[in-house]
């Protein structure tokens, strides 16, 4: 007697594989060819579909679940339009190593009766920027092509994979259909070789230093970075994606590498005869140069082999589970552990802390940036999350700002995108109703997703938003001073940000001092709903300090 017949929608199909795989949201704005997915979508009881007011809101929400849970988050749009718009969240997420799942809508593509409107080749337009790209032609490959986009997405390096429904597909009727099993898998431990090799490396080395990178950003390689630094003794320093994932409390934490050279941090890079590069890529800004005559060795312990240019080219590769790596390392090193002389690299890292501390307590108004740094310091919680957007001030927050825990300070430094950092800290306030979260904008960027206010507001958000105000593209401003260019094209005017808050239901606030700034976050981040800042903020120290004094102080300790 044959089996009981079963015949599913593939739409409905689509939303069981997406439930196989976990999925807790699907971010998106929908059009006329996701409207069988949506009716599948509406049915289910485990995902949760939130609504942005822009794809771009979509794609960079996404991207930060993915980021953040290291599960693929996944978006949707419809075709044409929708999916262009979804192509810099797709750059975002693929650039930062964040797990993203893109989903698209197309036109019949069995029976066409509207020619050529909004039609355009998404699959091939989405192939330089994900690691896998594929337009679903008969409903019953759904289930093997939704396992292996995940698959695809999460696996080291995690990144950006698309799919395409036509709506014919998403109609039809799939015949007995199957859920393919997710299949976990570890990632094979290093060689033998390669941890012996480096080991004899460090063991050799007179002053070697520690860098840390956003590969790193696992719970089990924070585990065992930790213990690795605690049992041997190195000095670490971390990129800017690197930071928080070990607190940077710690006593042989020295600073963040928010720029690429003549930084006061630079001088303990220099002293260095020898770095343990962990988890870092030269997709990031890189932290320090490789030269041909340096003596000065490297050693690169990655998920995947370095990728060799002219400033990076490592002696070693130790590939495997960094985790795993950093344990055999911990066990091979236990007997050499603090061993080395690391007064040189205290004595940096005071003069570190004294330079970022110059202006921490200077109550100008505008305010300088590295007095919001402190302040913000000072007020958020020790579990609270600052999301930033991109601009001059996230070299201040990187270099200024302690992390105490992982993905406590969220800021891109591999796309590095304008107008992801509202959608950022919705994202993470979602995912983390129970901890404070602050979302720091310049003016620019925050008004290229400014609508996403709304999505907070539907959603009941408690969220803190900051908005740095100087009526201009600062960190440009910075750029062509720097390369003494006059200043031309870059200034520009806003709305009252107050008024603009407030049309969205939240509650706008303009300080016009330092001290009132002070009570009006405290105030705001113990206050249910959205607290919008419009801030006044003055960079006009941004060149003197980050063009010219430094430069100044590097060479002089070069002599």
């Amino acid at each position: 007697m044959k089996g009981k017949q079963i015949r599913m929608k593939g739409s409905d199909l689509f939303i069981k594989a997406l439930e196989n795989e976990g999925v807790e949201y699907i971010f998106g704005l929908p059009g006329e060819e996701n409207l069988d997915f949506i009716d599948s979508l509406r049915k289910s009881g485990k995902i949760k579909l939130i609504l942005t007011r822009h794809e771009q809101g979509a794609g960079f929400m996404a991207a930060t679940y993915g980021r953040l849970t290291g599960k693929a988050g996944v978006c949707l749009s419809t075709l044409g339009p929708g999916a262009t718009n979804l192509v810099t969240p797709t750059a975002y997420a693929q650039l930062g190593a964040m797990p993203l799942v893109i989903i698209t809508g197309q036109k019949p593509i069995k029976t066409r009766k509207q020619g050529k409107f909004q039609i355009i080749d998404v699959v091939e337009m989405m192939q330089p920027l994900t690691k896998y790209t594929k337009q679903v032609t008969h409903s019953a490959h759904i289930p093997s092509m939704v396992r292996e986009a995940f698959r695809v997405a999460q696996q080291e390096r995690p990144g950006a994979v698309h799919i395409e429904l036509p709506e014919d597909i998403a109609q039809e009727t799939v015949e007995q259909p199957r859920i393919f099993d997710v299949v976990d898998y570890r990632i094979p431990d290093a060689s033998k070789e390669s941890i012996q090799k480096a080991v004899a490396m460090v063991k050799a080395a007179k002053q070697p230093l520690l860098l840390i990178g956003a590969g790193a950003n696992r719970k089990r390689a924070s585990e065992a970075l930790t213990t690795f630094i605690n049992t041997i003794g190195i000095p670490f320093f971390n990129t800017q994606m690197g930071k928080g994932i070990i607190d940077e409390r710690h006593p042989l934490y020295l600073g963040t590498a928010a720029l690429s050279d003549y930084d006061f941090l630079h001088e303990a890079i220099d002293h260095a005869d020898l770095i343990i590069n962990i988890g870092h890529d030269t997709i990031e800004k890189p932290p320090f140069f490789m030269d041909k005559d340096d003596q000065r060795k490297v050693i690169h312990v990655n998920f995947f082999p370095a990728e060799i240019d002219d400033v990076y080219f490592p002696h070693l590769n130790v590939i495997g589970d960094i985790a795993g790596s950093l344990e055999q390392l911990t066990n091979g090193l236990s007997t050499h552990a603090k061993q080395w002389d690391n007064t040189y690299f205290i004595d940096i890292k005071h003069n570190v802390c004294t330079h970022l501390s110059t202006y921490e307590k200077d109550d100008r108004f505008p305010i300088l940036p590295q007095r919001l740094v402190k302040i913000t310091r000072d007020i958020v919680p020790a579990n609270g999350i600052v999301a930033l957007d991109n601009g001059i001030y996230k070299i201040w927050f990187a270099r200024n700002y302690p992390a105490y825990t992982q993905n406590s300070l969220i800021l891109d430094n591999a796309l590095a995108t304008m107008g992801a950092g509202l959608a950022s800290a919705i994202m993470t306030k979602e995912l983390y109703p129970e901890r404070k979260v602050i979302s720091i904008n310049g003016d620019g960027g925050f008004m290229m997703n400014s609508q996403e206010l709304e999505t907070a507001a539907r959603l009941h958000l408690d969220l803190v938003v900051i908005i740095l105000n100087d009526n201009a593209y600062g960190m440009i401003k910075w750029k062509q001073e720097a390369e003494g260019f006059p200043k031309y094209g870059l200034d520009y005017g806003n709305p009252d940000f107050v008024k603009y808050a407030e049309s969205f239901g939240a509650t706008g606030y303009r300080p016009n001092s330092v001290e009132e700034f002070k009570n009006i976050l405290k105030k705001s981040i113990d206050s249910k709903g959205i607290h919008v800042i419009d801030l006044a903020v003055d960079y006009s120290l941004n060149h003197e300090i980050l063009n010219v004094l430094i430069k100044e102080y590097s060479t002089k300790t070069k002599k």
